[in-house]
């Protein structure tokens, strides 16, 4: 009986001493439960936290909201609170409130924002049991926020870098775009009259500017925002201001001086799109930017863009001010190219709105003069919207003036024979005084081909060398000069000037291939530049530039910061068949029977070689011609333009772009 008694008053002792050992709540303890939600910012369970007083001032969902708007509108991140741990030698016991210093740092838009603080903690019995809770207050939020205080954010837009060229001159640039609007009262006696013949002029819906007139928060001496319009054409805006009651409003927007000649080069802007913005989230934009849609504007939209500054400030309610943080504005990155803008418009015009494209560079530095394709669209009219009449008219333009040909890649025809001239001299399978009997006007390799025949334009019954073949331009000799090279030489040869290998440029541009070449058929095509060879045209403006330098392929270059006549491929043929096509190139011009000859210019000196690239199904139906033309300057070595007319099979063939070409040159 005693045993159990004592047993038993053992058992009642460890009991009391174990509820008097309890962890009792202390105020760091729940200061430091509060600040981890605080960091992982959940807002809902931090009110919990909140002394009686604290709750009877902000209720749950203005506590949550206000915090949630604040980090959402400033994107506040890396959110880090800290606290100091009070004195271990403190009595929580005999004290009703606790203040604590604590520390916030965190980002935000504008940059780092930090604040000290002291955490009021009193101690409240809730539920029959004691603990400590926040009298919270806006000073939480930020230090200096009162209980009356407003945050606002103030954001000062980046200025868009300017495109221009080499110059100086603006190809893409800000200024002015006009806000076409109406007043009112001073439409004089006929306003309905003056709807109409507005409506005309701006090419809209007369019921569109009756909406805008007759919305709410119209008074009748208030301006009236109908659409936007460029600023170029001083005529039709003289039209549209002799209309009573007329007035415009000047907005900053995107200016393309230079129009349709440079639009595929330098794109245009527009309104950032949902799906963008999703896209380029972490990138700075809001729903009010724009953003480079096509060309140079896309492609150097990051070093175009800017960053805007931003501002955060508290509007105390005495009318103070308070700054929590600021980062200045970056205006974007002018970006300045190689391209000169009048010789790229004189090209443009001279193609005269048919479809092609061309690429002018200087054949020793590299640098692109101009890039050009046709027919195009006026990006000035993209910036403000188009009209249903414009929208109708591209749509309706089976030309397809929105496809940026300079991009894409074509069968370049007979402009290939002297890269393929080089390959055989290189390679030794021909020499230049080397002939071939060549007598009929069409020929086959043997009875294998079937029905396929290669045909040459020019017939003759002489012998066939080197100069001559590329002066009448024959498919039979260089087609039997790509199967005597063979497919594995010709492979070799070709990928010295760059074909199957991205190309390395400032603009996207497709890569130049010459496919499986897996039949003599193939090779043979692939001599006088068909089969499944394709060229982009300022890959083949590029490879012609051996012809120029004495053997080295030159590094095409788009903007003005890039290290001029950087050497591509060197060496890729010795200089003495460099020299021996160019001469051979000059007599194409030259000599009256040249194919050339009517690129002919007095007083200078060019090469150049035509061709004409056939696009059909079957042998003996009548395809579609591409017309090309390259010509160089022997002597000054500072132009070479590549350029090619779709759809010339009824313009007298490539003849018809010589003519372009030489309009252009003459001038130079």
């Amino acid at each position: 009986m005693k045993k159990w008694y004592f047993f038993m008053l053992a058992l009642c002792l460890l009991v009391i001493v174990a509820g008097c050992n309890k962890d009792e709540p202390t105020p760091d303890g729940r200061l430091s439960e509060y600040i981890k939600l605080w960091n992982d910012q959940k807002f809902g369970k931090m009110y919990d936290y909140l002394s009686t007083e604290a709750k009877d001032n902000i209720s749950k969902e203005d506590f949550v909201t206000r915090y949630e708007k604040v980090y959402s509108d400033l994107e506040i991140s890396d959110l880090k609170v800290t606290y100091t741990k009070p004195s271990e030698e403190e009595d929580f016991d005999k004290v009703e409130k606790v203040e604590i210093p604590f520390a916030v740092k965190m980002n935000s838009l504008a940059g780092e924002i930090s604040f000290e603080q002291d955490a009021s903690l009193k101690k409240e019995a809730k539920d029959e049991e004691e603990n400590w809770y926040l009298d919270w207050n806006t000073s939480y939020i930020f230090a200096e926020l009162g209980e009356e205080d407003k945050i606002s954010l103030k954001t000062v837009a980046a200025k868009r870098g300017s495109i221009v060229d080499v110059n100086e001159n603006p190809l893409a640039t800000n200024g002015l775009i006009y806000e076409i609007g109406l007043v009112p009262e001073e439409m004089g006696d006929n306003p309905d009259s003056v709807i109409s013949e507005l409506a005309s002029l701006l090419d809209i819906q007369k019921e569109t500017i009756e909406k805008e007139l007759n919305a709410d928060w119209v008074q009748p001496s208030y301006f009236v925002p109908i659409k936007k319009v460029a600023t170029g054409d001083q005529e039709y805006l003289d039209t549209l201001f002799a209309l009573k009651g007329v007035q415009k409003q000047n907005t900053e927007g995107r200016v393309y001086p230079y129009g349709e000649s440079t639009a595929h080069l330098i794109g245009y802007v527009g309104s950032i799109t949902a799906e963008e913005l999703e896209e380029n989230k972490d990138k700075g934009y809001s729903s009010s930017d724009v953003i480079g849609k096509r060309g140079l504007e896309q492609v150097f939209e990051e070093r175009l863009k800017g960053t805007n500054g931003e501002q955060i400030i508290i509007n105390k309610a005495d009318g103070t001010v308070v700054t929590l943080a600021e980062k200045e504005v970056q205006n974007g990155e002018n970006v300045k190219l190689t391209i000169n803008a009048d010789l790229q418009k004189e090209i443009f015009d001279s193609m005269g709105g048919e479809a092609g494209t061309a690429a002018a560079i200087n054949p020793t530095t590299g640098e692109t003069l101009a890039l050009v394709s046709s027919p195009s669209y006026d990006p000035n009219k993209m910036i403000v919207g188009l009209t249903t009449s414009e929208k109708e008219a591209y749509d309706n333009n089976t030309l397809d003036p929105f496809t940026n040909r300079f991009k894409n890649k074509y069968a370049p025809g007979s402009v290939m024979k002297p890269l393929v001239a080089a390959a055989a001299l290189t390679e030794g399978v021909i020499t230049p005084e080397q002939e071939r009997n060549i007598t009929t006007k069409q020929w086959q390799k043997d009875s294998s081909w079937g029905g396929y025949f290669v045909t040459r334009v020019h017939s003759s019954s002489e012998p066939v060398n080197l100069a001559n073949a590329l002066l009448y331009s024959d498919n039979i000799y260089f087609a039997q000069t790509a199967l005597d090279l063979g497919k594995d030489k010709f492979v070799t040869e070709m990928k010295k000037f760059g074909f199957e290998e991205e190309f390395n440029y400032s603009y996207p541009i497709e890569t130049s291939t010459f496919g499986e070449l897996n039949t003599d058929v193939l090779l043979a095509d692939s001599g006088y530049g068909q089969g499944q060879v394709e060229m982009s045209v300022i890959h083949l403006a590029t490879a012609y530039t051996p012809f120029v330098t004495g053997g080295n392929l030159i590094k095409p270059v788009l903007l003005d910061s890039e290290e001029k006549g950087q050497v591509w491929k060197e060496g890729i043929m010795d200089s003495t068949v460099a020299n021996t096509i160019s001469s051979d190139l000059e007599q194409v011009i030259v000599n009256p029977s040249g194919t050339a000859h009517a690129g002919k210019i007095e007083g200078k000196t060019f090469a150049g070689k035509t061709g004409t690239a056939e696009l059909k199904e079957k042998q003996d139906e009548k395809g579609v011609e591409n017309g090309w033309y390259v010509t160089y300057d022997v002597n000054n070595k500072d132009i070479l333009i590549a350029m090619m007319i779709e759809g010339v099979q009824n313009k007298r063939g490539s003849s018809h772009v010589v003519e372009k070409v030489k309009t252009v040159l003459e001038t130079e």
